[in-house]
């Protein structure tokens, strides 16, 4: 095998495919990536067998020729030291020709570095994917649902199937939640498909494939194309594949777990609401528990208090509208509540509550596509 390829191509290829790449994995191949060229191009893949990443350089691009392949063939190098090389190399083009025994020459300017190859025949085959359940959205709002749900999963393994963000799809509309059993972060977001009659439920993606998902994922109104399966999800996007496996389990269903009655609620600011919440948090720090106490007083006030025994305790006043209902104390985490306003996108929040031993919600006031549910923390 022999190329010469694009260097800001090939690091970038090489950096989306190391993603999946892990060092702890049982199977030595994949510690390595596999590098495939055949006339159209180059192909790039990494994978941990949880998560694969496919990443295509086409020779030519926008009449630009991106990668010249002398000789086709194929080689797996080890991830370790190949993506570090190719980011250090000088500008400009990249040759990588394989010799016998899978020896492997990578050059570029004066520089040569000669690598051991692994047999590209031992690498596993990535899923053959059919393509019965497929959706679209676009690449920035699959970006945001991520960042707005995926803080919400469970890192306990107790409960795998909670540490992963479940997909529904019915009347052209997704709808993701996440929970931990102790919050939920829930978005909806309308998506294009061929299939109106499209509906399926409980297909569970573990959070750690969509937070390495995110990070390829571009701010882009661009489309990629979602293709669910029995046991794996694919992400399409321009000369990019991401698989994920899907988690085994029944996922809980959260509908029922959403109150629909009020017993006291107000709307407030959500960056002041937020700063408030952060200071409280300053002497609980230490304490695993994290509780903040909130109370109703007078024309709209809420007292927001945090106690430390050993430490000290926190007071603060800040102003909400429209407060209606009984008075209320309640006492929750406050970490919890702090990472959902942080991915919120609406100025203002409401905040409902079914009383003070019952979990209570948290809604932008901009829209109705999200919603926080968080459980109270007893303090007796």
């Amino acid at each position: 095998m022999q190329f010469v390829i694009n260097r800001d191509r090939f690091v970038h290829s090489v950096q989306h495919v190391s993603k999946a790449v892990s060092s702890r994995t049982t199977i030595p191949i994949l510690t390595g990536i596999k590098i495939v060229a055949t006339k159209e191009g180059v192909t790039l893949t990494g994978s941990d067998s949880d998560i694969s990443i496919e990443s295509f350089i086409p020779t030519e691009e926008n009449d630009k020729v991106l990668v010249e392949v002398l000789e086709e063939g194929s080689i797996v190098l080890q991830a370790k030291y190949f993506a570090e090389i190719v980011k250090k190399l000088p500008e400009g083009q990249i040759e990588l020709s394989v010799q016998d025994q899978f020896a492997t020459t990578i050059r570029s300017g004066s520089a040569v570095f000669n690598l051991n190859g692994l047999d590209p025949e031992e690498y596993p085959r990535l899923p053959q994917v059919e393509e019965h359940h497929v959706f679209r959205l676009p690449q920035d709002l699959l970006k945001n649902i991520i960042r707005q749900t995926g803080f919400a999963v469970s890192t306990q393994e107790t409960r795998p199937v909670l540490t992963g963000v479940n997909l529904t799809v019915e009347n052209e509309e997704l709808i993701c939640t996440a929970t931990d059993s102790h919050r939920l972060a829930m978005r909806k977001a309308k998506i294009e498909t061929n299939n109106t009659e499209l509906h399926f439920e409980n297909v569970v993606i573990p959070g750690k494939s969509l937070s390495e998902l995110s990070k390829v994922l571009e701010e882009t109104d661009q489309l990629i194309d979602v293709v669910v399966t029995e046991s794996q999800v694919l992400f399409r996007l321009n000369n990019l594949l991401f698989f994920s496996r899907l988690l085994d389990g029944k996922y809980p269903v959260t509908k029922n777990m959403i109150p629909t009655h009020s017993k006291t609620e107000f709307k407030i600011k959500t960056k002041p609401f937020l700063q408030t919440l952060e200071r409280a948090l300053l002497l609980s720090r230490e304490g695993k528990n994290n509780v903040i106490n909130l109370k109703t007083l007078e024309e709209g006030e809420i007292e927001i208090t945090s106690i430390t025994p050993e430490i000290g305790k926190v007071t603060e006043k800040i102003k909400s509208s429209d407060l209606s209902g009984e008075d209320l104390r309640i006492s929750f985490n406050g970490k919890n509540v702090i990472d959902a306003l942080k991915v919120v996108d609406s100025e203002e929040i409401h905040i409902v509550f079914t009383g003070a031993m019952s979990p209570f919600v948290v809604r932008p006031t901009e829209h109705d596509l999200a919603l926080h549910l968080f459980s109270p923390v007893r303090t007796y």
